[in-house]
């Protein structure tokens, strides 16, 4: 039987830009349509010629300061147009950037720059400051202004770093307790993106920028504009809620939006305005929902649905597929192979299987990562030279080639899960709950209470003496995790299931209630009333009182986001993610709508009075 190696690339007889390395393509398109707008946020926007000019600046400032060819540097700023001025420029120093998340606990930090060999970390000074004692540092200056003389500019900085350079390297969930470092050539990122047959994107098109730059989904948030010469819109709100991306489009007039699956999922359900204002919409991360596709396809005939499937592993998206109304009869298929990928269907003795039967995905081509920074041993585990096929990844993900050979999911061959369009190993969750002295033994899993609601669930068997209080034991993970892998719930049981092999019976642990027996309900205001039937339609679980906590509930930041936008459309009152969760009670919520709506209403409080004597 011949092998199952389907390609779905682009033709390049049509493409005059050069597919090298991401500085090369920002020049490209300064040189050619130099006063085209590139980025833009809040407080700045640059023209390809600018941001050419910006970045080559920079790069002489840090070359001057000791950033060398090879070296990798971590970046730590906010979103903003000066992040991407900030890549290109280490990336025309020679190096290769290892972003930060400023919101990550400082021992994830730790640990990113610890697996990466960063010899220094750059970025914005007062972030820096915060995070003293991270190592060499360097608070990069404000950009120089478009029309500013460009000083001498070093050789390094002249030149482009060439396709095989490593340009990012990307950390995800490790199995192991470790996070692992995925190197991403700057050839892998361009082939991606330019000039890409598997999602429409033109010089007159806007992209919003508004995942993390930790997330691999960034790089084609950015990159799929820059290598087209279209346009990055930078969403300036920290957290934004539903409504805020809706605004951020119809400010900025974007045209393309990436959305996790579940984000996509959250503004199906509430038919969010986002869809009017977009032409295309790529999703991925989990499995896409068939009744929620169809129902944003009919509601919004002329919006392009893509489908992106792909580990950080195959550089963000090994297949795609745009989805049709006819593909919603049931489940939405991952697609075919683009921009230089290979997909193989195979056994477990790496042989390929007939179409329709299920096997391992393996993938191949020319994306493939160059492999784990620094785990050598792990690299060759996953990157496997097969006799045949050449170098592939082995995905974990279990799939079917349909007979036109577009690929169907069907799960995992191992533990890892994806919540909220995160890639989790539970391995690496109870690595830490482990690691707790309170703990004696831990579990992780997902529980699904809706389909449209993934909560990651820990359960521990408490070490002898006190027993701990899970909140107790979320707090002290929320400081050595990033938030996707602080459990949603935690619940302390006597024992672990097992299966009849010794196993931990995760399929029983994901069947269990891990809320407990709710308190007697307490007498709340009306106003209070209002915000728990709010929370109860998202939680799907009675709230007991003004003292309820949404997390203790299982709330987590998706479902934040559906609570957000019901305040808004239920009571008139906008709360922003950061408000919602520095006080997630009710009694809280509840004050908090009580202020908004006295502000909003300030002309209907008492008349003053009558102070004219007569």
């Amino acid at each position: 039987m011949t092998s199952l190696a389907l390609q779905f690339i682009s033709d390049d007889s049509s493409k005059d830009s050069p597919v090298t390395d991401l500085p090369a393509l920002v020049a490209y398109h300064a040189a050619r349509t130099p006063d085209a707008l590139a980025v833009a946020d809040g407080d700045q926007a640059l023209t390809y010629a600018q941001l050419d000019r910006a970045a080559r600046a920079l790069a002489a400032h840090l070359t001057g300061r000791g950033v060398r060819s090879g070296d990798c540097v971590a970046l730590l700023m906010p979103r903003s147009a000066r992040t991407v001025v900030a890549q290109l420029a280490l990336w025309r120093a020679g190096a290769a950037c290892v972003p930060l998340d400023p919101a990550h606990p400082r021992a994830r930090t730790e640990a990113v720059l610890l697996g990466s060999g960063a010899v220094s970390t750059v970025g914005d000074g007062k972030l820096l400051d915060a995070a003293d004692g991270l190592g060499p540092c360097l608070a990069l200056p404000e950009e120089p202004l478009p029309d500013e003389p460009l000083p001498d500019v070093t050789r390094a900085s002249a030149a482009g770093p060439g396709p095989e350079a490593t340009a990012f390297v990307l950390f995800t969930s490790g199995s192991t307790g470790h996070p692992k470092g995925v190197a991403l050539t700057h050839g892998a990122v361009a082939e991606l993106v330019t000039d890409p047959a598997y999602v429409t994107i033109t010089p007159r098109d806007r992209t919003l920028l508004h995942s993390p730059a930790t997330f691999d989904a960034s790089t084609f948030e950015v990159w799929a504009a820059l290598a087209n010469g279209a346009a990055v819109m930078v969403c300036t709100v920290a957290q934004p809620s539903l409504e805020d991306l809706a605004r951020q489009v119809e400010q900025h007039g974007v045209t393309v939006g990436f959305f996790t699956t579940a984000l996509f999922h959250q503004l199906a359900a509430r038919r969010s305005r986002v869809f009017s204002l977009l032409r295309t919409v790529v999703v991925g991360g989990e499995a896409l929902a068939s009744h929620h596709a169809r129902a944003v396809l009919r509601e919004f005939p002329w919006l392009e649905l893509v489908n992106g499937y792909g580990p950080t592993e195959a550089t963000t998206f090994a297949t795609a597929h745009r989805v049709t109304d006819a593909d919603c009869d049931g489940p939405v298929p991952i697609g075919r192979p683009v921009a230089g990928a290979t997909a193989h269907v195979l056994d477990a003795d790496g042989r390929t299987v007939a179409d329709g039967e299920r096997g391992e995905l393996w993938i191949g081509g020319s994306r493939l990562a160059v492999g784990y920074t620094g785990q050598p041993a792990l690299t060759a585990e996953r990157f496997v030279d097969h006799p045949s096929l050449g170098r592939l990844y082995r995905t974990g993900d279990v799939v079917s080639a349909r007979p036109d050979g577009v690929l169907e999911f069907h799960g995992r061959t191992d533990d890892q899960v994806k919540v909220r369009g995160f890639r989790i190993e539970p391995g690496e969750v109870e690595h830490v709950l482990r690691g707790l002295p309170e703990v004696e033994e831990a579990a992780v899993t997902v529980r699904r209470p809706s389909p449209d609601d993934a909560r990651l669930a820990a359960f521990v068997v408490a070490a002898p003496g006190a027993v701990p209080r899970s909140g107790v034991l979320r707090e002290r993970l929320a400081g050595l995790l990033p938030a996707h892998l602080v459990p949603d719930e935690l619940t302390v049981v006597e024992r672990l299931p097992l299966t009849t092999s010794g196993k931990v019976d995760r399929r029983a642990l994901a069947g269990r209630t891990t809320a407990g027996t709710p308190a007697a309900p307490v007498v709340m205001t009306p106003l209070q009333q209002a915000v728990a039937d709010i929370w109860s339609r998202s939680l799907g679980c009675e709230v007991p009182g003004p003292d309820a906590d949404f997390l203790a509930l299982g709330g987590h930041s998706l479902l934040a986001l559906a609570v957000t936008d019901d305040l808004r459309e239920d009571l008139g009152v906008e709360l922003s993610l950061a408000e919602f969760f520095t006080a997630p009670t009710v009694a809280a919520h509840a004050a908090l709508v009580e202020r908004a709506l006295l502000a909003a209403h300030s002309d209907l409080g008492p008349a003053p009075e009558d102070t004219d004597a007569h």
